[in-house]
């Protein structure tokens, strides 16, 4: 294989077991009240698992900066060394409080696409999002009104607008974004953490949401746009500085406050893989069961090149696991 060819099909199958040790270590620490024990606990799975992986992987999106993060860090060289050259971005908990108190939707996720091809944010941690599922793609406008966005999708759904459910994150500053989805006759969902599961529901047909709108993390947002690629959604975000320094470092590295990113500018690659494995129980996918000998996950895996979405259940001996992959559960 030479160092410039696409990721190789074979990558899905290898990054669920990547999640599934994410999930299985922090499973443990779900509604124990310590999101740093559970997150570290993912993490130093997810690094493990992620070293027997078929790729020369870059984290592109991971826990941070070195300084402030030992493993998974932003630049950090991920897989065997192996296979194609390929950008990596990492949760290993999207929604650690979720897990720490024990609510549902958290879910242990990874996204990959070929080397180059995930936008950097730089110092901008948030950006303000809209999401929807195949049925509404190319009928969503960030820079149209809420109001507007609804009646669309509603269009484009073909059902009413007073059926139409849009997930936000239950934040202040989204005070304004509900009132003006109520204004506009459509139900809100509103979820405490974990936005990555909130816009995957929004694009599945099968889920009880429409719309994910509001601002979250651009990190997220990226990881977000690996998804819509492989479900055939679409995303928009514009990025949304917390305050005047962030603004400044923002405009100093070259951002275009403006621009709307849309999916094709968040991730450029077309051949791009997606894995998520349930920690909690949650609308996307069920959480991990202990059992006196092992423990049962449930993963939803997704590729963008073929459009397939494959959704496993995996039992996992717990003596296996001990020896294998040298994860406690």
């Amino acid at each position: 294989m030479s160092s410039n060819e696409a990721p190789d099909r074979n990558l899905a199958m290898e990054l669920v077991r990547v999640t599934e040790a994410a999930a299985l270590a922090a499973g443990r620490w779900a509604g124990r009240g310590d999101k740093n024990g559970g997150d570290g606990a993912a993490v130093d799975a997810m690094r493990e698992l992620l070293s027997t992986v078929s790729m020369r992987g870059v984290v592109v999106i991971g826990e941070g900066e070195k300084d402030e993060a030992p493993m998974l860090y932003n630049g950090e060289e991920v897989g065997n060394g192996e296979g194609p050259d390929c950008d990596v971005a990492v949760d290993p908990i999207d929604g650690t409080t979720l897990m720490a108190e024990g609510r549902p939707n958290s879910i242990a996720v990874i996204a990959v696409s070929e080397r180059g091809t995930m936008y950097d944010p730089s110092a901008v941690f948030y950006m303000d999002k809209i999401c929807v599922g195949p049925e509404a793609k190319g009928h969503i406008d960030i820079t149209k009104s809420v109001e507007w966005n609804i009646k669309s999708v509603a269009k484009a759904k073909g059902i009413e607008v007073a059926d139409l459910t849009v997930v936000v994150l239950d934040r202040p500053r989204h005070a304004d974004l509900i009132a003006q989805i109520r204004k506009a006759g459509a139900k809100v969902r509103l979820i405490s953490d974990g936005d990555v599961a909130g816009a995957i529901a929004a694009a599945d047909d099968t889920s009880s949401v429409d719309i994910l709108m509001g601002v979250g993390g651009t990190p997220e947002g990226i990881i977000t746009a690996v998804a819509m690629k492989c479900m055939g959604g679409e995303i928009q975000g514009k990025l949304w500085p917390r305050d005047d320094e962030e603004k400044a470092k923002a405009i100093a590295a070259g951002h275009d406050l403006d621009k709307v990113l849309d999916t094709d500018t968040l991730v450029r690659g077309e051949n791009t893989f997606f894995a998520a494995t349930g920690v909690t129980n949650g609308d996307m996918l069920r959480g991990v069961s202990y059992r006196a000998n092992g423990a049962t996950t449930r993963s939803m895996v997704m590729r963008s090149k073929s459009g397939t979405i494959r959704r496993i259940e995996s039992f996992h001996r717990t003596s296996k696991l001990r020896e294998y992959a040298r994860i406690e559960v």
